[in-house]
């Protein structure tokens, strides 16, 4: 078990590997769209890449998430096979959202021996995924 310190300097050892070892600008939360971000996830039992619907108003979420599951078949088909859509995704903060998303489980952050595996994982998916959205952003815009 890692303490909160020893815990949080273990998640900046990583990241800070990560950028270094992929140095690019990732879109991220510079999708032109308040409403839509993409997003890292890595903890003590998975590794995601997502596309999260992180709007209050589950109307505007519920839009969005229509306009991207009405291309999930693009999006298997072409860019995520193994992409998972959930429209009302916890996250640990309970905050609802709708998350699109890949995911390696099974590693922890903890375990350096994984950082190999997922830093690969999160460059591939995020780089399929930022591919796809920036394919289909004026679609999921207008």
């Amino acid at each position: 078990m890692f303490s909160r310190e020893e815990s949080k300097k273990i998640r900046q050892e990583f990241w800070t590997s990560f950028g270094k070892e992929y140095p690019r600008k990732w879109l991220l939360y510079n999708t032109k769209m308040k409403e839509i971000q993409l997003k890292f996830t890595f903890d003590r039992k998975k590794a995601q890449v997502s596309l999260d619907i992180i709007d209050e108003d589950p109307l505007i979420r519920e839009y969005y998430y229509e306009k991207l599951q009405s291309l999930k078949k693009i999006l298997q088909e072409e860019y995520l096979s193994e992409v998972i859509f959930d429209p009302e995704y916890e996250l640990p903060e309970e905050k609802m959202i709708s998350r699109i998303y890949v995911e390696l489980p099974g590693v922890s952050i903890h375990n350096k021996n994984n950082w190999p595996q997922v830093k690969e994982f999160l460059a591939i998916k995020m780089s399929k995924l930022e591919e796809f959205f920036k394919d289909f952003a004026d679609f999921i815009k207008n």
